[in-house]
């Protein structure tokens, strides 16, 4: 029995073409029509995406009280739960990308390479990143807390606190966002980590005639009838040191032109700090003004006496001499003295 030659069966490989079409005809089989592949990867992906938001927001309230409960804290809170929306939107980016054909080990070697050319970009926002982390971890302000920038002189509540910025919402009702890493290297000023109490002084310097007993009485009083200035109760503790609670003032220095009264008074609401000062600065010139209290200012007296040299004054035609021109002739100490002239013979001249 002789057998003929044997052909190898050949199947035709379909095109990326036709499978396309065939994918998107087996879709569209309950349709009257066929559908394009595009417009079936463009729908799925927009499943992708609400499914994501679905998800993102599900999740983020059956574990925002968890994770509020674990950290107690609102910054790490919020940080925690955008970590959360992150992972599912990342998810999501890998599943569209999928549906379009691309492969994690194709999407790994594309970063790569794209982050080994933007390298130096991305550097900033890395170091950003970083430094927010390091925030976060040091804990300097919280959300809520009011804060002041010293070298600016800028206050306000801190609004929001990410990994990239911080935000701070000012008393002049303004947003100021700044950057982790350079909001890290400037000196900033907590009001509200501890004890939202603050202490402010005032200096009165009086005369040395004053009575400083009454003086220091009166401006005490000013201070107490503020109304939010601490005005008695228990001392106040700063870490291992006690303060008086009401107001005190102490006799700080005996000056050389009088004697420098320190009112130290503290003040419940920080971000009233500038009224409560003003309040207290017009109580004290309201009892002062009525009191046997003088307040002092620099001044001067001057004193001639036989050592002090010679001044000759001369006049020329009535007044004329008045008018500051050279005719006044002034001479102190070891100077030599002008010779003394007759009037007449300077009326000659």
């Amino acid at each position: 029995m002789r057998f003929g030659p044997v052909w190898p069966l050949q199947t035709p490989i379909p095109t990326p073409t036709e499978t396309a079409t065939e994918v998107a005809t087996d879709i569209g089989g309950l349709l009257p029509f066929d559908i394009p592949m595009w417009v079936v990867n463009i729908g799925e992906s927009l499943i992708v995406v609400a499914l994501a938001i679905i998800v993102s927001r599900i999740l983020v309230r059956l574990l925002g009280r968890r994770v509020a409960r674990q950290f107690r804290r609102p910054s790490l809170t919020r940080t925690a739960l955008r970590g959360i929306r992150a992972g599912v939107y990342i998810f999501a980016l890998l599943t569209i990308l999928n549906i379009y054909g691309l492969q994690l080990g194709d999407i790994a070697l594309s970063v790569t390479v794209f982050t080994a050319v933007v390298g130096v970009v991305l550097a900033p926002i890395l170091g950003g990143l970083i430094s927010g982390v390091f925030l976060l971890a040091d804990q300097p302000f919280e959300i809520g807390d009011m804060i002041e920038l010293v070298d600016t002189g800028q206050r306000g509540f801190v609004e929001d606190i990410t990994l990239r910025h911080t935000k701070i919402f000012t008393l002049d009702n303004t947003f100021l966002v700044i950057p982790n890493g350079e909001i890290r290297q400037r000196d900033v000023v907590n009001y509200s980590a501890e004890d939202s109490r603050t202490r402010l002084s005032l200096d009165v310097l009086v005369t040395y005639e004053s009575d400083i007993a009454a003086a220091r009485t009166l401006i005490e009083a000013a201070a107490r009838e503020v109304d939010n200035v601490i005005s008695g109760g228990p001392d106040i503790r700063v870490g291992a040191a006690r303060y008086p609670a009401s107001p005190t003032v102490y006799i700080n220095e005996f000056a050389d032109h009088g004697v420098l009264l320190t009112l130290r008074y503290w003040v419940t609401e920080p971000y009233k700090l500038l009224a409560a000062r003003s309040r207290v600065q017009t109580n004290v010139w309201r009892r002062l003004e009525d009191a046997d209290v003088e307040i002092a200012y620099p001044h001067s007296h001057l004193y001639f006496d036989d050592t002090s040299g010679e001044m000759n004054v001369s006049l020329n035609d009535g007044l004329s001499g008045l008018n500051g021109v050279g005719r006044t002739h002034a001479a102190s100490g070891d100077s030599p003295v002008p010779p003394r002239q007759d009037p007449d013979d300077l009326a000659d001249e």
